[in-house]
C-alpha cells in the first residue's frame, strides 16, 4: 500500500538540487536494510555530482549494559556532526533512530551543543516517525525544528480524531496490543495476575492519547495509519467483489458453503489487482498489475513548540505521475527552517561556489565537490556559479570586466572622423590641391619652352591620373559597402597604372628624343604623341583586363573582421581573391621597376634632355614605398592595415609629383629667367 522505496530515492536527489546542498552528512541504521540503502543511494549521489562528508551507522538497539562503548560511540557520531561543514543530514532508518541522534546531543559538550542542535536540517526517510518514549518523552524534538521529511501520501480522514480521542484499552476486553501502547506511552502498567504486584504508576482509564505530548503520540493522520485505512478498504472492496461474483453464479465459485467460511488470503489476489475506488477522503485508490499503490510521497516540514509539542506541515510532494525529472515539487515559501539559518534555505557544500568569472578546479586527493575556484584565463568567461570551465564569448562578443559576461563589440573602421582618417583625409585633399595647383601652373605657361619640351600630353595625363590616385585613397576613409569595396582597389590599380605608364611613356619619350637627334636617325618618326599615347594606353588597358577579370570572378567584398581588435568589430574589405590583389601590385611594381632602369640609363643624357634624371629618383621614391609596403601591410590588422595601404599610396604618389613636377613650377614660377629656349639648350 506504500510507493516503492526507490523512487523514494530519486526524490532525495531532487530534493537535494532543489536547495543546491552537494555536500551531506548521513546517518543510516546499521541493518541489511541501512546497507541496502547505501548501496542504492551513494552511486545516485554521485551521478547527481552529490558527495557525502561522512557516514555514520546508527546501531538498531541500544543495550544499556554496554554503556561505555555505547558513550563513545556517540562521541565518535557527535564529533562527526558538529565538524563537519555539511548542514544537511539524510536519516534513514526506524523510530528508534530517533532516539539515538537525542542520546548525540546530550553527551556533546556544552560548547559545541548550540551549533549541534541548530545550525543542521534533516531530511528523514518515509521509514522515519518523530516518535520518543519511556525516559525520552520528557525530551523535545527542538533540535529538529525546520526539518523535511519525506511521508507516504495521506490525507486528513473524517471522524479519525474523534475515534482516537474515544480508544480506551479498559472498555476493550482481552486487546493485548492497545495495552501495550498504553503502557509504553504512558509510562505505567496493569495489573497481572500471574506476575507479582510492581511499585510502579498504575494505568487508568481516565489517561487519553490527546493528553501525551507530541513526541509521544501523533493525533493526525499519519502516512503508514493513512495506508493501512486504504488497505482495509482494498480488502473490503476485494470481499465484495468475491461475493458479488459468487452470489451472481447462483452456485459457490470455490466453496460449497455460500457463506464462504473457510476463505484464504491468497484467494483475494486476483481481485485485488486493478482494483479501484474512492477512500472517504474523496481520494481515489488505485492497486495497478502488480498490486502496488500508485499514490506518491508527501513533503513535510517539521515545526516544534516549546511545549513539546509540533506541527507537520505539507511543503512538498513527489508525484509519481510526473515526467521523469520533474516528480518533486517544493513550496518553498511556507517552508520554516531552524532559527540559525534567519529563514534562508541553509548552505550545504564542501566549500564556497565558484561565482561567475571563475571555474571549478579538483583538489587532488578530494571528493569532487571540493574544488578551488580559479579565475577565467583571457579571453574568456563563466556566467553561472560552480562551472566546469569557463568559455569564449562569440565572435561578435568580448569578455566584460569581471570576466562574467559578454560585451558586444561595435562596429568600427577607417573613418573620416577619428584622428588617423582625419589626417589621412587632409593629406589626400592637400596633395590632390596641391596636383590641380601643378596642373593649372603647366596649362597656364603651356607656351613656354619647358612645359613644351616635356611632352604636355604625358604631363596632362600623369597630372590627373595622380589627382585620381589621391582621391582613391578617399574610398579606404570611407564606410565599406559593396560599391566602395569594388572601387577601392579597382580604381587604385587603374589610376596608378596611368600614372606610371604616363611615367615610362616619359622616360622612352627622352630617350628616343635623344637618339632621334643624331643625324640619319631612323628614330625620328617615332617622335611624337603616336608613340606616348599607345604606350600609355596599351600599359593601362592590360590592368584594366586584370581587374575586370578580378571583379568578374572573385570580387571584393565587406567583412566584419573580429579577431583583430580585442573590443572591436572591424568593418573592412575583403580583397576577395588575395591572388589577383597582389596580381595588380604586381604588374604596377613591373611598370615601376621597367621605368627606373629605363631613366637610370637615360640619367647622364644632355640637360637639354635630362628629365630622365628626376624621374629615377621619383621611380627610386616610389619602388622605396612599395617595397617597404608588403612586410608592413603583411605584419597589421584592421584599420592598421588599411592606414598603411593609404599612406603608401599618398606617399608614392607625392614622390611622383615632387620629384617629376616641382623642379619644372619652381623655374616656372620663381625663375621665368631660366624658362627660355637658349637656357634649356645650355650643355654642362
Amino acid at each position: 500500500m506504500v510507493p516503492k522505496e526507490d523512487n523514494q530515492y530519486i526524490g532525495i536527489v531532487q530534493l537535494l538540487h532543489h536547495f543546491k546542498w552537494t555536500w551531506i552528512g548521513i546517518f543510516v541504521v546499521d541493518n541489511n536494510d541501512g546497507e541496502n540503502f547505501l548501496h542504492k543511494m551513494q552511486p545516485l549521489l554521485s551521478e547527481n555530482g552529490i558527495c557525502s562528508a561522512f557516514v555514520e551507522r546508527l546501531a538498531q538497539l541500544i543495550h544499556f549494559e554496554d554503556y561505555p562503548e555505547i558513550i563513545q560511540r556517540l562521541l565518535v557520531i557527535g564529533m562527526s556532526w558538529v565538524n563537519s561543514r555539511a548542514n544537511a543530514f539524510l536519516v534513514y532508518g526506524e523510530s528508534l533512530t530517533i532516539m539515538w541522534l537525542r542520546f548525540v546531543t546530550v553527551v556533546v559538550d556544552s560548547e559545541s551543543k548550540e551549533i549541534a542542535l541548530y545550525r543542521r536540517v534533516w531530511i528523514m526517510t518515509a521509514q522515519i516517525d518523530f516518535i520518543l518514549s519511556g525516559f525520552q518523552i520528557k525530551w523535545d524534538l527542538h533540535m529538529f525544528h525546520g526539518a523535511l521529511s519525506f511521508t507516504v501520501h495521506s490525507r486528513a480522514v473524517a471522524g479519525f480524531k474523534e475515534f482516537l480521542q474515544t480508544v480506551n484499552p479498559l472498555s476493550i476486553s482481552r486487546d493485548g496490543f492497545l495495552q501495550e501502547v498504553w503502557e509504553q506511552a504512558f509510562d505505567c502498567s496493569f495489573p497481572k495476575p500471574e506476575l507479582q504486584e510492581m511499585q510502579s504508576r498504575k494505568c487508568t482509564g481516565e489517561m487519553k492519547l490527546e493528553d501525551l505530548p507530541g513526541p509521544a503520540f501523533e493525533m493526525e493522520m499519519t502516512g503508514q495509519s493513512y495506508s493501512i485505512y486504504n488497505a482495509v478498504y482494498a480488502v473490503a472492496h476485494a470481499l465484495q467483489a468475491l461475493y458479488t461474483l459468487h452470489f451472481n453464479r447462483k452456485k459457490p465459485m470455490i466453496f460449497k458453503n455460500p457463506d464462504l467460511p473457510h476463505l484464504q488470503a491468497w484467494q483475494l489476489h486476483s481481485f485485488l489487482q486493478g482494483i479501484s475506488f474512492n477512500n472517504s477522503a474523496g481520494e481515489r485508490v488505485f492497486l495497478n498489475e502488480k498490486r502496488e499503490a500508485t499514490g506518491g510521497f508527501d513533503i513535510t516540514n517539521l515545526i516544534t513548540f516549546p511545549n513539546r509539542s509540533f506541527q507537520r506541515v505539507r511543503v512538498g510532494k513527489m508525484d509519481l505521475q510526473a515526467p521523469k525529472g520533474k516528480e518533486l515539487w517544493m513550496d518553498d515559501v511556507v517552508i520554516v527552517w531552524s532559527p540559525a539559518f534567519n529563514q534562508v534555505p541553509p548552505f550545504s557544500r564542501c566549500n564556497d561556489p565558484c561565482f561567475p568569472g571563475s571555474w571549478k578546479k579538483g583538489i587532488e586527493g578530494n571528493q569532487f565537490c571540493c574544488f578551488d575556484c580559479v579565475p577565467c584565463t583571457e579571453g574568456k568567461i563563466s556566467n553561472q556559479n560552480d562551472m566546469d570551465d569557463c568559455f569564449k564569448c562569440p565572435e561578435d562578443h568580448y569578455p566584460n570586466k569581471g570576466k562574467n559576461g559578454c560585451i558586444l563589440k561595435p562596429e568600427v573602421f577607417l573613418s573620416f572622423e577619428e584622428t588617423l582618417g582625419i589626417g589621412l583625409a587632409s593629406a589626400a585633399l592637400g596633395f590632390f590641391s596641391l596636383t590641380s595647383w601643378v596642373l593649372g601652373t603647366f596649362i597656364k605657361h603651356r607656351d613656354t619652352p619647358i612645359v613644351k619640351a616635356n611632352n604636355r600630353f604625358l604631363t596632362y595625363t600623369l597630372l590627373v591620373s595622380l589627382q585620381f590616385c589621391f582621391l582613391s585613397s578617399l574610398f579606404f576613409l570611407s564606410q565599406p559597402g559593396k560599391v566602395t569595396c569594388l572601387l577601392q582597389q579597382s580604381m587604385f590599380g587603374v589610376t596608378f597604372s596611368v600614372a606610371i605608364s604616363s611615367v615610362l611613356a616619359k622616360t622612352i619619350t627622352v630617350v628616343v628624343a635623344f637618339m632621334a637627334t643624331k643625324p640619319g636617325s631612323q628614330m625620328r618618326k617615332w617622335v611624337g604623341r603616336r608613340m606616348a599615347f599607345s604606350i600609355v594606353l596599351s600599359c593601362s588597358l592590360l590592368q584594366v583586363w586584370i581587374c575586370i577579370l578580378w571583379l568578374s570572378t572573385s570580387p571584393p567584398f565587406p567583412e566584419l573582421d573580429m579577431h583583430s581588435a580585442f573590443q572591436e568589430m572591424i568593418l573592412q574589405c575583403n580583397e576577395g581573391s588575395a591572388s589577383f590583389f597582389y596580381c595588380v601590385l604586381g604588374y604596377m611594381g613591373i611598370l615601376a621597376i621597367t621605368s627606373f632602369i629605363v631613366a637610370f640609363l637615360a640619367r647622364k643624357l644632355p640637360d637639354s634632355f635630362n628629365e630622365a634624371k628626376f624621374i629615377t629618383f621619383s621611380m627610386l621614391a616610389f619602388c622605396s614605398v612599395w617595397i617597404s609596403f608588403f612586410p608592413a601591410y603583411l605584419s597589421t590588422k584592421g584599420k592598421a592595415m588599411v592606414a598603411v595601404e593609404v599612406f603608401s599610396i599618398l606617399a608614392s604618389s607625392a614622390a611622383l609629383l615632387g620629384c617629376i613636377f616641382l623642379p619644372k613650377c619652381y623655374i616656372i614660377v620663381f625663375r621665368p629667367d631660366l624658362n627660355h629656349r637658349e637656357q634649356l639648350t645650355k650643355r654642362n
